[in-house]
């Protein structure tokens, strides 16, 4: 068991923290802009309960595109692989997380995976409900089943930010909707969708969350099933292929385990059988991955060979 002692945490904890100097917030949501550059949080939560912490650990964060696994998890038990398949695709992609590119280029044109927005925002427009309320309090209700937190709310503040300035997005879902990709009122799309990021966790609740996709869906303690093993085994290779924005490739070679970002600052991990791991740093690297809490996941996958590879 990797850090047997929380002061042992706290000392990798702050190793990493001088990286927080190389990135910067993400500004280009307005909301996102007055998070604090020098914070870092990490909670690591094993199978006996067992939870190490250190740093600002009641932080909250919205979710961001950490949401994607989210919701691709809820999407494939709710409507199944073949459905969800046929508007995504499995391959990752070299391109920015939000680029057009590839829409533009593929044939049929559906996005290449779940973890871009344009796969995200397909992913979210399966998601069931009869009105925008009743889906994101499907989501919403998805994430506090993970969590174990059933106080877990959302930002109004930073939804409404990200809706207002969502035009790339717009442009996604058109294209998509012209496409037969989604099928639904863009703008209703879009407040779902930006609701969805501006969901509040801290690094606790995303530790709770990487334990039971490390367990295969399978909540430690009340071994209580909240996924299907084959949904999280689906999730957490997109999670290990895709998971890091166009960085995903270079995190497997310097990590090597599943894990998903989000531009708040977020990591979500799941060591496979192993433990679960949240992470909030906003400040950012060009790539939209925490820079410190890269180096942090770094130092601990060398210190303890946390790498499936």
């Amino acid at each position: 068991m990797p850090c047997k002692t929380v002061e042992e945490l706290e000392v990798i904890l702050e190793e990493a923290k001088s990286y927080t100097k190389e990135g910067k917030v993400a500004d280009y949501i307005p909301a996102l802009s007055k998070a604090n550059p020098d914070n870092l949080s990490i909670a690591v939560i094993y199978p006996n309960g067992t939870c190490y912490s250190a740093g600002c650990i009641k932080e909250k964060i919205t979710l961001q595109s950490i949401s994607k696994v989210l919701t691709l998890a809820l999407a494939l038990m709710e409507s199944g692989e073949d459905t969800v398949f046929q508007k995504v695709g499995y391959e990752p992609t070299g391109d920015p997380f939000n680029s057009i590119v590839k829409l533009e280029m593929s044939n049929p044109s559906k996005p290449l995976n779940p973890m871009i927005n344009a796969g995200a925002l397909a992913v979210t427009s399966m998601i069931k409900g009869s009105s925008v309320k009743e889906r994101f309090d499907n989501i919403l209700e998805f994430v506090k089943k993970l969590s174990g937190n059933d106080d877990i709310s959302y930002s109004e503040e930073v939804a409404r930010s990200e809706y207002e300035t969502s035009h790339l997005n717009r442009a996604l879902c058109h294209f998509m909707k012209q496409h037969g990709i989604i099928n639904e009122d863009v703008e209703e799309l879009l407040d779902l969708y930006t609701k969805q990021c501006a969901i509040e966790v801290n690094c606790l609740d995303l530790a709770r969350i990487g334990i039971i996709f490390a367990m295969d869906g399978v909540e430690p303690g009340t071994n209580n099933r909240i996924m299907p093993a084959h949904v999280a085994r689906i999730c957490k290779t997109f999670m290990v292929t895709c998971g890091m924005y166009n960085a995903s490739g270079e995190f497997a070679v310097r990590v090597g385990i599943p894990a998903k970002s989000g531009v708040s600052g977020g990591i979500l991990g799941a060591v496979p059988n192993r433990f679960g791991i949240g992470i909030s740093g906003p400040a950012l690297d060009d790539k939209g991955n925490s820079v410190a809490g890269l180096k942090l996941l770094e130092i601990l996958a060398k210190k303890y060979s946390l790498s499936m590879f």
